[in-house]
């Protein structure tokens, strides 16, 4: 039995285990204690959009004719999905492929914690990661680069559901990524090619101006390239919607895409996910 059981059982004050949603808050927290103890890897994690973010600022800082709008300020929105994918999908994917070689996956299995705690633990960790990292980044967006907060709650709304469908859908793909790897050794290269790649068809990196059509065709079956759309006109002017490909922001095309990914991401965690390694049978 678990740690996280032990606790949670001794806190019922009976020999039945509490429900999903108790230990999964448990659970949820045991993750985020793990997280943080690993100071140099939480560090690095929360850092690393902030650090790409500036240097591209630095490098592109001239203003986009006729949007009223910096290059500097395109990043930021663009940055702050490719967080929120890389707190969904890439740690979340390398975390359970590492956990999975490492047989904590299969010791778990044979504990009385119902498998959809372990879940909602990783729910509860990609969660408040990915608020803390968007927190920062808006922050410094701000205070650097003269990013403007939405005035209206219409758009604080809309930034709402974007962040939640958004990491929704990217941290199920994380989960569905993490039975590719054959090892724990391998997890990393598989899961952040195909991340990396998608940033740059997904118009992190590249203006989606300049992007050729065929790539940002194949970007736009993603929710990356959605992801940074909506988050565009959540933090920009209006003026800046002459830049996206249909000239406007799509917030309903962008809410079917990323619901579709959800369902999408849903059903693939259910046919792909395994408790161990191919290689334990």
């Amino acid at each position: 039995m678990t740690a996280t059981a032990v606790r949670a059982r001794g806190a019922t004050g009976s020999g039945r285990l509490p429900g999903a949603w108790r230990l999964g808050m448990h659970r949820g927290a045991l993750e985020l204690r793990q997280f943080f103890r690993r100071r140099d890897q939480a560090v690095f994690s929360l850092a690393l959009p902030v650090v790409l973010l500036f240097l591209f600022a630095s490098i592109f800082r001239d203003s986009v004719a006729g949007t009223g709008v910096t290059a500097s300020q395109l990043y930021v929105p663009a940055m702050m999905a490719a967080g929120i994918m890389t707190t969904g999908f890439q740690s979340l994917g390398i975390s359970i492929a590492v956990e999975r070689d490492e047989q904590v996956l299969r010791r778990l299995r044979g504990t009385p914690m119902p498998p959809a705690a372990y879940f909602l633990g990783k729910v509860w960790l990609v969660l408040v990661t990915a608020i803390l990292e968007t927190a920062v980044m808006l922050a410094v967006g701000v205070t650097l680069y003269g990013v403007e907060l939405p005035a209206g709650a219409g758009k604080w709304f809309a930034f709402g559901w974007i962040f939640v469908l958004g990491l929704t859908a990217c941290a199920l793909l994380g989960i569905a990524i993490s039975s590719v790897p054959r090892s724990g050794a391998s997890a990393t290269s598989v899961v952040v090619l195909p991340f990396l790649v998608l940033q740059f068809i997904s118009g992190v990196y590249i203006s989606v101006g300049t992007i050729p059509g065929w790539l940002l065709g194949i970007g736009a079956l993603f929710p990356l390239k959605w992801m940074c759309q909506g988050l565009r006109g959540v933090f920009l002017p209006e003026s800046a919607r002459m830049l996206e490909p249909a000239g406007s922001w799509e917030y309903g095309r962008i809410a079917l895409v990323l619901a579709a990914w959800c369902a999408g991401g849903l059903l693939l965690c259910l046919l792909t996910f395994r408790w161990k390694n191919r290689r334990d049978g």
